[in-house]
């Protein structure tokens, strides 16, 4: 006997869907689509085309109309977020975490509450893409597409509402908001308040492993009724969990971004951490990960696209390959994490 179940792991440059196959204690993963995640430029600014991944994992459920699954779950990248309006329609495409509208954003918001005191509740990060200045900012700049959302859900979030039906906010995902109050486990209302941000949008958090309904018929009929899990929702999370690991244990998790960290029983909230800028993020069955964002492979992603702008497509395969030949000399040492490198207009020129 075997038992299937399909998972969508999206991430900043392309979505894949797995489908995992549990037989004999043994679980063997097979690859079913892969499709690009590209962002779009529209009026100035950087956003995510979501219905084109939704396509894409629609299709993909098609192509599975056959198969009878145990269940399926999504997992995405974290920090940007999309309105849902009084409809349960989409309000606007979901803006790209390196969208330009959150410049400066951050010190205006430590103007109304000083950075240690948001850190002391939240212990996350301080990276100006967070949730908690994008909406800020959106709550600045767009006053009242604000006061027409009724629910603000990440984006892992966003598709399991399309899915289901149902509103909710998986705890993992959450906490890359800034919105968590780290130690309570638990929406940072008080916080959120001070700061303008409208605490109604927030759905029910909810845990990693809940069952948030069966998939609606008119999503796919003939997978109608099969149960969609809420996974650890971000992808670094279910990424961790994934690792057989025991005691003084760290990960490092590559793609867009390197999350370089270990996973604790509780936050660590401390001058120390905040003043080394480390996150404490939601992780499987009450854990947390002390982990830091450093660069990882934006640069390259970049400078393939530039390449490509001019008609030159170069593979990652050809690129790793040429930079391994020792014929080509060393030549500079510089910061990836230098805002130089955040959003340019092109990456090749800033290098």
């Amino acid at each position: 006997m075997s038992t299937q179940f399909l998972a969508f792991d999206l991430g900043a440059e392309s979505g894949r869907a797995m489908l995992g196959t549990l037989r004999s204690g043994v679980l063997d993963l097979a690859e079913i689509a892969r499709f690009p995640n590209a962002p779009v430029r529209q009026d100035g600014s950087l956003r995510w085309d979501i219905l084109s991944v939704w396509r894409e994992m629609t299709r993909t459920l098609e192509r599975l109309a056959a198969t009878e699954l145990a269940s399926l779950g999504v997992d995405a990248w974290g920090c940007d977020y999309a309105l849902i309006g009084e409809r349960g329609n989409l309000l606007e495409n979901p803006f790209h975490y390196r969208d330009r509208r959150t410049d400066g954003i951050m010190e205006a918001v430590w103007e109304r509450v000083p950075r240690d005191e948001i850190y002391s509740i939240t212990g996350i990060q301080f990276l100006p893409f967070n949730t908690l200045y994008q909406v800020f900012a959106a709550c600045r700049q767009t006053p009242k597409l604000m006061e027409a959302a009724t629910t603000l859900v990440t984006i892992p979030d966003l598709l399991n509402y399309w899915l289901t039906g149902r509103h909710s906010s998986e705890f993992t995902i959450a906490t890359t908001t800034q919105f968590i109050d780290a130690r309570r486990r638990t929406w940072a209302v008080d916080l959120l308040a001070r700061l303008g941000i409208p605490t109604r949008l927030l759905a029910p958090l909810v845990e990693p492993g809940t069952d948030l309904g069966p998939l609606k018929r008119d999503v796919c009929g003939a997978l109608a009724g099969t149960p969609v899990i809420a996974p650890a929702c971000h992808d670094t999370a279910s990424a961790v969990a994934a690792v057989p690991h025991r005691g003084a244990t760290a990960f490092l998790s590559s793609g867009t971004w390197s999350l370089l960290g270990a996973e604790i029983p509780r936050p660590v909230i401390s001058p120390q951490a905040s003043g080394l800028n480390f996150s404490n993020e939601g992780g499987v069955c009450g854990t947390t990960r002390l982990l830091k964002n450093i660069g990882g492979l934006w640069l390259l992603q970049s400078c393939r696209q530039c390449w490509a702008d001019l008609g030159q497509y170069h593979p990652y395969e050809d690129l790793v390959a040429a930079a391994a030949d020792d014929r080509h000399s060393f030549l500079s040492l510089f910061d990836p994490d230098d805002r130089l490198f955040f959003h340019p207009d092109n990456m090749v020129s800033s290098i």
